[in-house]
């Protein structure tokens, strides 16, 4: 088994403030405090991940969780303008959206995502899937350093 890691920053595009909340609490009160980044939409995630303006300074993300319904460029659009770029595409992405339609996932793998979870609409199976994806990003498989 892999070595575990110290911390890990993430990067979580979600626009819903009630996921954001959750996915915080989540990440609050699992082993490992690795570090949450937030942006609310496509755009300010592709300016945090070139580090564009306000994002100068931003650490590049060792995981990013992906909401697929967002303003200004959805994520699909993200996932494909991301895997494009050959200094973030091996950073590993997770799907994590209302949608169950096929489609998006199709779509979403076809584009290079690592992984298609759907979210919970109970709060308690939200946190527990969660901190699922937190744990083994960071217990089970060893990620690229950036």
């Amino acid at each position: 088994m892999p070595a575990a890691r110290q911390t890990i920053d993430v990067l979580l595009v979600e626009d819903d403030p009630g996921d954001v909340l959750m996915t915080r609490e989540a990440f609050e009160h699992n082993k490992v405090k690795n570090a949450l980044h937030v942006v609310s939409d496509g755009v300010s995630a592709l300016e945090y991940l070139r580090k564009e303006g306000e994002y100068a300074d931003a650490p590049t993300p060792d995981l990013i969780l992906l909401d697929l319904n967002l303003p200004r460029m959805d994520g699909r659009e993200v996932l494909q303008a991301l895997k494009a770029d050959d200094r973030l595409r091996s950073i590993p992405v997770v799907v994590l959206t209302t949608s169950e339609s096929e489609e998006d996932v199709v779509r979403s793998y076809a584009l290079h995502a690592n992984a298609y979870v759907t979210k919970p609409v109970d709060f308690d199976a939200f946190i527990t899937i969660v901190r699922q994806i937190d744990e083994f990003f960071v217990e089970v498989v060893r990620l690229p350093r950036h």
